[in-house]
Parts: C-alpha cells; sequence; structure tokens
C-alpha cells in the first residue's frame, strides 16, 4: 500500500490523467484505480484558472466521495467555489471566473448537480488530514506544528492562505512568511498553494505545487517511498508566477 499526494491542479485535467499513469494508476471506466491499492490524496485547488474544472469536482467526487479510493482536502481557491456556490458574494475573479464560465456553460440540470456534489464534498473535507502511518500531515498551504490537532478559525486562515502578515507587494501578492523555515517536527508537511518551478524541501516540509495552471509540471508526493513524480503541463509557461521564493 501507499499513498500519492498531488499537487495543486487548478483544472488541469488533462496532466491529472498523465500523472496518474505514470503514478501506475489503471482506467477503470474512467476512474484511475491503483493495482496495489494505492491511495490518491488532493492537496486542494482542484479547481479555477485551468480548462477543465467542472471535470475536475466530478472526478475527485467520484473518487472520494462515490468509491472511496481518494481523500482531499480543500485549498483557497476550493474555500471561495463553496462559498459562491452557498450564494455569498464573493469577487468572480483570480481564477474562480474561468470555473464560473464553464460552470454557466452548463444545463441547469447539470449546473445543479456539480453545485451539489461540490458543496458535498467539501463539507465532507477535513480542513488537513494527519496520517500517523506515514508520519505525515498534509495541508493545503502548510501547517505550523503547534497548529496541529486543532481546526479553529486561525488554522483554517493558514492551511487556506499559509503564514500571511495581512500585507501585500506592489503586484497585490499577499506577503507570506516563511513558515517551514522554521518548522522542527518529526512528521512530514506535505503542502501546496505557492508555486515553486521544482518540489521545495525545507527540513521535514514538502512544496509540491509545481504551477501546473503555469505552464511547469503536476507533481505527486509518495509515501512511504518518500519520492517525487512530475509531467509536464500543456499550459503556457508563465515566468512571473514563480517568485515566492527567488
Amino acid at each position: 500500500m501507499g499513498i500519492d499526494i498531488i499537487g495543486d491542479v487548478h483544472g488541469c485535467y488533462e496532466e491529472l490523467l498523465d500523472l496518474f499513469k505514470e503514478l501506475g494508476y489503471l482506467n477503470d471506466k474512467n476512474i484511475p484505480i491503483h493495482p496495489d491499492g494505492r491511495t490518491a490524496i488532493f492537496l486542494g485547488d482542484i479547481t479555477d484558472r485551468g480548462p477543465y474544472s467542472i471535470k475536475m469536482i466530478e472526478l475527485v467526487y467520484e473518487m472520494v466521495v462515490e468509491k472511496k479510493i481518494a481523500a482531499y482536502i480543500p485549498g483557497n481557491h476550493c474555500n471561495k467555489l463553496y462559498r459562491y456556490f452557498l450564494g455569498n458574494n464573493v469577487k468572480v475573479k483570480h481564477g474562480l471566473e474561468t470555473t464560473v464560465a464553464e460552470y454557466n456553460n452548463l444545463s441547469t440540470t447539470k449546473q445543479h448537480k456539480i453545485k451539489d456534489k461540490f458543496i458535498q464534498l467539501y463539507e465532507n473535507a477535513p480542513l488537513y488530514l494527519v496520517l500517523p502511518e506515514y508520519q505525515a500531515v498534509v495541508a493545503h498551504a502548510g501547517i505550523k506544528e503547534e497548529l496541529i490537532g486543532r481546526n479553529d478559525k486561525k488554522v483554517a486562515t493558514f492551511v487556506f492562505y499559509g503564514d500571511i502578515t495581512g500585507e501585500t507587494h506592489e503586484d497585490g501578492r499577499p506577503i507570506r512568511r516563511d513558515w517551514a523555515q522554521n518548522y522542527q517536527g518529526n512528521n512530514w508537511i506535505v503542502y501546496g498553494h505557492t508555486p515553486v518551478k521544482e518540489p521545495r524541501i525545507v527540513h521535514k516540509t514538502i512544496n509540491i505545487d509545481t504551477g501546473c495552471v503555469f505552464g511547469n509540471k503536476l507533481t505527486a508526493f509518495r509515501l512511504p517511498e518518500e519520492t517525487t513524480i512530475s509531467v509536464p503541463s500543456k499550459q503556457p509557461y508563465l515566468e512571473e508566477k514563480f517568485r515566492y521564493f527567488d
């Protein structure tokens, strides 16, 4: 057995299928299943920006909720889409506009189904996953050691957005502290959220958001092997999106 933690997909459905193939999953009626019983874990931000957000919702819902062969935790984009589906007043930008455009092109019947699936997927998801058998914690934007075990608002903000200061760079990007530099725990902290060109290991943390939607690659981190596998992106490359840790 084992797990394959998958970085931010952001609607890059075709690349995800390529990655599953690379990881040894077989296609069983359009559902990736590993012959050795490995479990895929999606670490959030499955939608927005990329071309196939609706397909991502359907696939992840089927794998996680229906078949129970995968796990999912939400990211900040998931949280925003959830609030949009609830009818909250959210700004349809920063990637949400691509998902909403896809959604608006569906029939009314299909819209209801997609909305119901995503709401169910989101409401059944934990804020983060603690996996003692793999000595790992999976959290979308990471988590500090002292926050593990808590589920309050402060923890939700951290796992969705990282260690934000409340200030922004000139281009509008939030200023974040590099929390991984101070992590001293024994568990792996597996996260994404901030695009990096290569999987970034600091102490026992690994960022596997390798910016697939920005034209780089889609990455999975395998446990217990402690190895990464990536496939190239089919999207246009945007160099300016990889500036957080320059």
